[in-house]
């Protein structure tokens, strides 16, 4: 049975970008609905006052990371434009695969602190996929 790969990805909102984020972020959602049955769970989560968000996915898998990761890049990218990257903390719960955690060194070399979390305990009720 495959591992369940979650990511969560938290940031500020640039001020004054809080709604076109919310309208990008929701082309992101549409996007991934349609073309990912894998992802598990996908969902932006906003502070009250809307400044500060975090990002959950739940993924079948670790590869299923990578796909998402690489159907989303172009909108990644654009997302600069409404997010202030110098409080964004990437948190990974699962085993990366070497391309994700080159991403995840890259990442991090610009400042933003990624913890990587393999499982040690529990159990799977996910399912294969």
């Amino acid at each position: 049975m495959a591992e369940p790969f979650i990511f969560i990805n938290t940031y500020t909102i640039k001020p004054g970008k809080e709604e076109a984020y919310k309208t990008a972020h929701q082309q992101v959602a549409d996007l991934v609905e349609a073309k990912e049955p894998q992802m598990l769970y996908f969902a932006l989560h906003t502070s009250e006052d809307g400044s500060q968000a975090t990002t959950v996915q739940a993924h079948a898998d670790a590869e299923n990371f990578g796909y998402h990761m690489s159907l989303v890049e172009e909108h990644v990218r654009a997302a600069h434009e409404y997010l202030d990257g110098t409080h964004m903390a990437i948190r990974i719960f699962g085993s990366p695969t070497e391309a994700i955690l080159d991403q995840m060194r890259q990442l991090a070399g610009s400042g933003v602190s990624v913890t990587i979390s393999p499982a040690t305990l529990g159990f799977n009720r996910f399912g294969n996929s």
